[in-house]
């Protein structure tokens, strides 16, 4: 009985060093997912990638097109699951999601931007367990940055991960569908990609009221 203490602690011990770590460093099983991001965007995953080539009928890309840079947003670097009716931290910790790596390109048609971008990230099991399967979910937003900050364009995305007790999962998003008004002059200098996670993105759409019977 006395021994549970001190492996739970271990456990928790062991979870905060592997989420440190993999921030820094993929281990060999994650590797796939890396070369995925390299065949998707070109290059390295954590370096801005080429614009793709344009797809038959679209415009040229332009070459003065600016591609905003990724930035996760604060306070949504990470989503930590707790067990029923306790707090995320410590033993009661189911799961916790980071973002380790990020990837984008930027293609324009008709005065439309369409952004793809690749987020990579992993799924570390806690002390309380994690279940079989989690969903991870994200979202990514277009913003124009500076003094009242302007929300372009939104959007929610999902993934499941396949988990096992004490596991470390890595997982992968391609959002390919954020497109965007191409902004004029030098204010696309001034946009942002923010991702980040959304717990809100995993509530289903509260569908609207029908109108009552007079």
């Amino acid at each position: 009985m006395g021994e549970k203490p001190v492996i739970r602690a271990a456990v928790a011990a062991v979870l905060s060093i592997a989420i440190g770590c993999s921030l820094f460093a993929a281990p060999a099983a994650s590797q796939s997912i890396s070369d995925r991001f390299k065949s998707l965007f070109g290059g390295k995953s954590d370096e801005p990638a080429p614009n793709a080539p344009p797809a038959a009928g679209a415009e040229a890309v332009d070459p003065d097109l600016t591609c905003p840079p990724v930035s996760v947003r604060a306070g949504a670097s990470t989503f930590a699951v707790a067990a029923p009716g306790k707090q995320a931290v410590g033993n009661d910790l189911r799961y916790q999601a980071t973002i380790s790596k990020t990837a984008r390109e930027c293609t324009i048609n008709a005065g439309q931007i369409t952004a793809r971008i690749g987020i990579q990230g992993r799924v570390i099991a806690g002390p309380a367990g994690a279940p079989a399967s989690v969903q991870v979910p994200l979202r990514i937003a277009v913003v124009q940055a500076g003094v009242g900050e302007k929300v372009i364009a939104t959007k929610a995305y999902q993934t499941t991960v396949s988990m096992s007790e004490d596991s470390s999962v890595p997982f992968t998003i391609v959002a390919d569908d954020l497109v965007y008004p191409a902004p004029s002059g030098a204010a696309g200098d001034s946009y942002v990609f923010y991702i980040g996670f959304d717990p809100q993105a995993l509530k289903p759409e509260s569908k609207a009221k029908p109108a009552k019977k007079k």
